[in-house]
């Protein structure tokens, strides 16, 4: 049976999708077996606010984790989020990764405890910020539809942006999260019509 131009169109950006969560993931997975393998040394490139040494880790910082437990907590979430976002573009979803990084890295320097903050996980309150918001600031069904069902199923997430546990940089997750936020407001202003198709 013949497929469709549409689907096929559809199909390889689809899998294209899934390529770049694959080599996300895979990358995030090398680094915390060789942070396992070395004995957690590749902790070293966490931020620590307020030190000028460690500005150049607003970079690496998302990408080492503190334990297993950590690292584990994160990745399938991410992965999730991190393909969702995609269905606004590859643009907007570069444009929401770097500001997950740097906006919130810069900010977790200049206003959080002076300890160590390290991991994926401001990037992925970053995703969640934005794909909770954007579906009805797009005012495109099928992108609201998203946004609820995100709000149903990690809504709960929203939680860890409150300072509950001490050894979970909440930091890290509220400025994700607002940045996030912002990246909704500012990126999505108007609707969007097969994005995820000509992505």
């Amino acid at each position: 049976m013949a497929i469709s131009a549409r689907f096929r169109r559809w199909l390889q950006p689809f899998k294209h999708q899934l390529r770049v969560v694959a080599l996300l993931a895979l990358i995030l997975t090398v680094l915390e077996l060789i942070n396992l393998l070395t004995m957690r040394s590749l902790t070293v490139l966490s931020i620590v606010p307020r030190q000028l040494s460690s500005l150049p880790m607003l970079l690496s910082a998302p990408l080492v984790h503190g334990n297993l437990w950590h690292f584990l907590s994160n990745l399938v979430p991410f992965c999730v989020l991190a393909f969702l976002s995609l269905q606004y573009g590859k643009q907007r979803f570069i444009s929401v990764s770097l500001a997950g990084v740097l906006i919130t890295g810069i900010c977790v320097w200049f206003f959080a405890r002076p300890v160590p903050h390290m991991g994926i996980n401001g990037v992925l309150y970053c995703y969640l910020g934005f794909i909770l918001l954007a579906g009805f600031v797009s005012k495109e069904t099928r992108l609201v539809l998203l946004s609820v069902a995100v709000g149903v199923f990690y809504g709960g997430m929203v939680f860890g942006v409150l300072p509950l546990n001490s050894y979970i940089s909440w930091e890290s997750n509220l400025f994700g999260f607002l940045t996030g936020i912002g990246c909704a407001l500012l990126l999505v202003r108007r609707p969007v019509r097969d994005i995820s198709i000509e992505a």
